[in-house]
């Protein structure tokens, strides 16, 4: 499976899940590692965008393009299996639990979750603790400048 990430250049490698752990979001608490990528590169442009605006649009996002190999276990979550206010903004504690149990268990390497931002969507979580995680590679880093007239 081919997954992507929009990342500024000077945090686009290596994949860790340390900036996430310092900051926490929306599917895991400050202190749990979880890589964020999409499972295509629009959705991964709309779930940086919802942060910016034009005067905060910096010009140095590298798409990153990572692959997993297709028998690494993954496990999938509906919109039925997530808590009511799954949606909020911002994040409820309760969406962060689901990361932190994900990650803690340590029984999958990925986890396939609704985005919130773009509905139908599925962000991919990656555990860069479970045993998997070396066989998960960046296969492509490109320059992604964003479309000014998103932000109009």
């Amino acid at each position: 499976m081919k997954v992507f990430r929009l990342a500024r250049d000077k945090h686009a490698t290596p994949l860790s899940g340390k900036g996430a752990a310092r900051f926490g979001a929306r599917w895991n608490p400050v202190g749990v590692e979880l890589i964020y990528t999409a499972q295509n590169r629009s959705l991964a442009m709309a779930e940086v965008a919802v942060h910016l605006t034009l005067a905060t649009l910096p010009d140095d996002y590298m798409m990153i393009t990572i692959d997993i190999p297709d028998d690494i276990k993954c496990k999938h979550l509906t919109e039925a299996d997530l808590p009511v206010d799954w949606q909020e903004f911002p994040h409820p504690a309760s969406c962060q639990e689901i990361g932190r149990r994900f990650v803690s268990e340590n029984k999958f390497a990925i986890l396939m979750i609704p985005s919130v931002v773009t509905q139908g969507d599925y962000n991919v979580l990656i555990n860069p603790n479970h045993k998997d995680f070396p066989r998960i590679s960046i296969t492509a880093m490109e320059k992604f400048p964003f479309d000014r007239r998103i932000f109009r």
